[in-house]
């Protein structure tokens, strides 16, 4: 665990040491104080010595105040490198996030993504903050007290022989027990999270629904299972304390008990009695602290384990055989004999020995109905999955020959669910093309039919668009998805039933502006309305997975069942609405 964390300390490390050197230099001192109050005892007050007493007590001013420094010390250096350490473990877990193919991401919940990156991450973090400090600290005071009192009486240290068994035995029995709890609770953090996160993304549905009251139960449900969860982990935690307090208090009593009866037989000094006392809550307190930090580490281990699994989760998408050097030069694409199945152990497949050609510049409608694996087909073009047989070409070369980078660069993606980001309209468009002029922004969403909406705003491109753009309208939001796509240029672009929230009379504007505008580039189109599709190039007809037909709208109104059936549902529905 802590071999596959430490690289994340990189830059921070000659903090750590120097918390570290700071934190024994702390626990020294403060433990050269109790020896020098005994001198003051012992000799000072007993030969009546006003001069050692004078230099004595400056002595240990001098030391508290270096002690001080040295704790100060001790955690600044200590949180600048936990919170550093934080920092390197959130970019790599977010950086390997990003890495992920969609395969991937399914493998965990957003929600838990979110925890891990987060929650995880900062109880690592304090882990290593506190453990720079108490995980030397607590040794460096527990061996020098330990010899201190060792030098001070042999016979009235023996009394650590009993209680130091039994508090290592406490430790244990603890620990045992907490740490699976530590596992559950951070499970259980994820399913709250969960609710929220879902919550608050559909909060328009539940209130549409009038479902408060059923969200209001769900999330009292998982916050129950939280707070269990946490109750009985923290649980034992707190029942150590008492045990902790009741060894303690045991500990000085028998101390107090043996030592009282050596001063009085004159075997021991009193001043050395009362060193002895503080060596010896110094070694318990110690031994304390090296209980509190193991509990500590038992959470922390519970979400290093669960970062690990993010970290080491091998991306099934990679460029290890692509070639740097090639781009997308042109659209063709060709589907050879494709299989494709979400889950190597599913039985049957999502897609079936599809084979397609199409050539480069062309219009090509896709119909099917739902589950007939339309989005499947052309998320495989970008690589946003992986064929499990056969292959797809692009320009002329297996997808698998360009990076990521470059196969993508070279595609543009409308997606049915249409996302916009915080910002103004401007900054979401320039997703497409970051140095896009004010002009070819404009341009862009005249194509895409956005320029009518975007005028009528106050601020026009400056307008700012709240999260999840909740401040558009679906129609909008799809309009400006487009326009972000056309800033590309690309040579293939994807519209996975981009336009289902426009008219037709606009989606005819942006057909045919698409046209237009990007002749050269190949255009799929996904939709659920014909007249979509019924001027393109070639219409593909798919049946749970399979090619049914393939032709213009003329050859498959002659030949293909589906689509001639779902032509007269359509027109059966244009002549009802009128």
């Amino acid at each position: 665990m802590i071999r596959k964390l430490a690289p994340y300390t990189r830059g921070y490390r000659k903090w750590i040491l120097f918390a570290v050197l700071c934190s024994a230099g702390e626990s020294v001192l403060e433990l050269l104080l109790p020896q020098a109050m005994s001198d003051i005892v012992d000799i000072g007050i007993a030969q009546s010595d006003r001069t050692y007493i004078m230099f004595t007590g400056l002595r240990m001013v001098v030391l508290a105040i270096l002690a001080l420094a040295c704790g100060v010390g001790a955690a600044a250096l200590a949180a600048r490198a936990a919170m550093g350490f934080g920092a390197n473990l959130r970019q790599a877990e977010y950086e390997q996030v990003q890495r992920f193919s969609f395969s991937n991401i399914e493998h965990f919940s957003t929600a838990s993504l979110i925890t891990r990156l987060t929650n995880d991450v900062a109880s690592t973090q304090m882990t290593l903050f506190m453990g720079t400090r108490i995980c030397v600290r607590a040794p460096v005071m527990l061996i020098t007290a330990l010899v201190m009192a060792l030098r001070i009486s042999l016979k009235l240290s023996q009394v650590f022989l009993v209680v130091v068994p039994l508090l290592i035995i406490a430790v244990v029995i603890v620990i045992r027990y907490v740490g699976p709890f530590f596992m559950a609770l951070q499970r259980s953090t994820d399913d709250v999270n969960l609710v929220v996160q879902e919550d608050l993304n559909a909060i328009r549905v539940v209130k549409s629904f009038v479902r408060e009251d059923r969200e209001k139960e769900k999330f009292a449900v998982r916050n129950s299972t939280l707070r269990d969860t946490a109750e009985r982990a923290f649980g034992f935690v707190v029942l150590f304390m008492p045990v902790i307090t009741l060894l303690m208090g045991g500990t000085i009593v028998a101390l107090m008990w043996i030592g009282g009866h050596y001063v009085a037989d004159g075997t021991m000094f009193s001043g050395d009695l009362m060193a002895f006392f503080t060596y010896a809550t110094e070694i318990l307190m110690s031994l304390m602290m090296v209980s509190m930090v193991m509990m500590i580490l038992t959470r922390a281990i519970a979400c290093a384990k669960r970062i690990i699994e993010v970290l080491e989760e091998q991306p099934e998408i990679t460029d290890t055989a692509a070639d740097s050097a090639l781009q997308v030069e042109n659209g063709e694409i060709t589907f050879d004999h494709v299989y494709f199945k979400y889950h190597p152990t599913a039985e049957g497949w999502n897609l079936t020995d599809v084979s397609l050609h199409i050539p480069r510049g062309a219009t090509v409608g896709i119909l099917g109905g739902t589950g007939s694996a339309k989005t499947t087909l052309v998320s495989l073009i970008p690589r946003l999955y992986e064929v499990s047989k056969g292959a797809v070409y692009v320009g002329g070369h297996n997808v698998k020959d360009y990076t990521m980078e470059a196969l993508r660069d070279g595609c543009a993606m409308v997606l049915q669910k249409n996302t916009l980001f915080s910002g103004t309209i401007a900054d979401n468009l320039r997703w497409g093309n970051a140095d896009a002029t004010d002009e070819q922004l404009r341009q862009a969403c005249a194509v895409a039919c956005a320029d009518e909406f975007i005028d009528q705003m106050p601020d026009g491109y400056d307008t700012h668009i709240e999260q999840g753009g909740t401040n558009v309208s679906g129609g909008q939001k799809q309009r400006l998805c487009i326009a972000r796509a056309i800033l590309r240029q690309p040579k293939i672009l994807i519209l996975d039933d981009s336009t289902s929230a426009v008219d037709t009379a606009t989606d005819a504007r942006i057909r045919q502006g698409l046209r237009s505008t990007l002749p050269g580039t190949t255009k799929l189109i996904i939709a659920q309305r014909i007249t979509s599709v019924r001027e393109a190039d070639l219409i593909v007809v798919l049946d749970d997975g399979r090619i049914s037909g393939c032709g213009t709208h003329e050859e498959l109104m002659a030949t293909n069942a589906i689509y001639r059936e779902v032509y007269d549902s359509q027109q059966e529905g244009v002549s009802i609405d009128g």
